[in-house]
């Protein structure tokens, strides 16, 4: 639907009227599944912009305030609940502002130091106790559950793009993902560890946020990052640093295979490149990972 600044001000105005001298404005990089919007100087306002995105509301109310205690970086910190109403239909909620540029080539100043100071949270995250987390479903779009979720979509994709990309490689790839089953114990995972969730200021990783996705289960989706943004010797970096196994090095190189696939010809140039940049990282690598389980 569409949510801009004036819709903001109207929720603020109604629900929480202390707030509602406040300014607000968008943020320069607003997100697909939630809008955001900075109240004020200190907070900001986080809408989810359909349905199926505001099963993620509720969830990071009731488990940031838990995960952040253990984490060694900034996460999220939700300071009011606002309830649907006659202008917009699903839960929203305000946070804690973060302050930071959204990490990019740019805006990191050593990579392969981002890549370690990135793994070290992750692996932090994944040490949290995870009894009674929310296990993968579609409040987290599938991320934490089995890879072959998204099978279907995969090869339709691989098929639809032809001789454009070398087929068999890529299939090889993608099956290497499917045979290299998960079968620990379910811990804590992002979700979605992208450049826009990743908050930068000095060149370093300062904050994680938009754990919309997380949950618990397989965290391999967590690795995506390494094909998506990171150089080879970051990701060499960061996989030793992450300490994972061949399986879920494998599976981690298969969503992102997936995504790349069906965003290969998305309409916005950015995500297109983005996904062209992360298919010829995948095949740089070959169809390595497909020894052992997690």
């Amino acid at each position: 639907m569409d949510i801009d600044a004036a819709l903001v001000r109207r929720l603020v105005a109604r629900q929480f009227p202390r707030w509602a001298h406040l300014p607000v404005r968008p943020v320069a990089y607003g997100g697909w599944d939630n809008r955001t919007f900075h109240l004020g100087a200190d907070m900001s306002v986080r809408l989810p912009s359909a349905a199926g995105y505001a099963l993620q509301v509720v969830k990071e109310r009731r488990w940031l305030p838990i995960l952040a205690p253990h984490l060694p970086l900034p996460v999220p910190t939700p300071l009011a609940a606002g309830v649907p109403d006659e202008d917009y239909p699903w839960p929203w909620s305000v946070h804690r502002w973060i302050d930071g540029d959204t990490a990019a080539v740019g805006h990191v100043g050593d990579l392969t130091a981002f890549a370690g100071t990135l793994a070290g949270f992750l692996t932090a995250l994944r040490t949290v106790d995870a009894t009674g987390g929310p296990g993968a479903g579609p409040h987290s779009a599938g991320r934490g559950g089995p890879l072959s979720t998204y099978a279907d979509d995969t090869r339709r994709a691989a098929d639809a793009l032809g001789d454009r990309i070398p087929t068999d490689r890529v299939l090889r790839i993608w099956d290497a993902a499917l045979d290299a089953r998960w079968t620990g114990a379910p811990v804590w995972f992002h979700g979605d560890v992208a450049p826009g969730n990743l908050l930068v200021r000095d060149g370093r990783l300062a904050a994680v946020i938009d754990f919309g996705c997380c949950g618990v289960g397989d965290p391999a989706c967590d690795t995506v990052i390494a094909w998506t943004f990171l150089d080879r010797p970051a990701r060499a970096a960061f996989r030793a640093a992450l300490d994972v196994d061949d399986a879920t090095w494998a599976r981690g190189r298969g969503w992102a295979l997936w995504k790349a696939l069906i965003t290969y010809d998305d309409p916005a140039p950015v995500t297109r490149a983005l996904a062209r940049r992360s298919l010829d990282a995948l095949l740089g690598e070959g169809a390595a990972g497909r020894a052992g389980s997690a």
